[in-house]
């Protein structure tokens, strides 16, 4: 994922303050010992590296402090997972093509995208950690993922088909930088696509709902009720308005 919406408290779990004369830990050694492989619900073909309550990723963010943001990358999200199971269920969306799976996390949609045989595919995200994770979740899945470390919000797309966007609209203000960028995607002939459950900051006036699925999201509680994820296209202000953010219409 982008950068997140409520950093953790320094006395919290995940506490930014550095251990002395701590060494840094490599990110892909310690989620190949604390994090197992486990399926991920609705994507029997997928298998991701896990966190679960006894990993330990406390220690993570004890040793490496400022360098640690909040662990995404160690669960799947259910925006994701709906935009991995669509690409799944159509391998025709990605197939011959070049994807970039942005704000990748755990990299569930690229590998998605890789197993339903596009011919590159592009993982992004700020966070160091997610692409240690990610680079392991493709490995598992016997699939390649090419990896790049940077915030591509800030600029132009790089030279691909498609751009698979799960997850990205938990915040107002990454939701606007979010769809600046996905509007100089379409400006460059790139097709894209979200996954969302229904956040608040979806930029509602400029999707078109192609499926929806019923998956839980991180962090509901496990006896709450499942969820709806959706995936959407996204399509080109006509009328040139602002961003209209709100709930999920009837």
């Amino acid at each position: 994922m982008l950068h997140p919406p409520h950093p953790p408290p320094s006395d919290g779990p995940f506490s930014r303050r550095r251990e002395k004369g701590a060494a840094r830990l490599d990110p892909r050694q310690f989620i190949r010992a604390n994090l197992p492989l486990a399926p991920v619900p609705l994507l029997p073909e997928i298998r991701l590296h896990t966190a679960h309550p006894a990993s330990g990723l406390w220690r993570l963010a004890r040793i490496d402090g400022q360098g640690f943001g909040s662990p995404y990358w160690a669960y799947p999200w259910a925006g994701g997972v709906a935009l991995a199971r669509y690409i799944l269920d159509r391998p025709a969306t990605v197939a011959g093509r070049r994807v970039l799976d942005l704000g990748a996390g755990s990299g569930i949609v690229a590998i998605a995208a890789a197993k339903a045989g596009a011919i590159q595919v592009i993982a992004a995200d700020v966070d160091r950690y997610a692409l240690g994770a990610l680079g392991l979740n493709a490995e598992a899945n016997g699939v390649v993922v090419e990896t790049l470390l940077d915030d591509l919000t800030a600029g132009l797309p790089p030279p691909v088909d498609l751009i698979g966007v799960g997850d990205l609209f938990y915040e107002r203000d990454l939701a606007r930088r979010v769809t600046a960028f996905l509007d100089r995607c379409l400006a460059c002939g790139i097709e894209v696509l979200i996954g969302d459950p229904h956040r608040p900051f979806l930029p509602r006036a400029r999707l078109r709902l192609l499926a929806e699925h019923a998956v839980s999201d991180f962090g509901e509680a496990k006896d709450a009720a499942t969820g709806t994820s959706a995936v959407f296209s996204f399509g080109p202000n006509v009328h040139g308005d602002a961003p209209r953010y709100g709930s999920r219409s009837p």
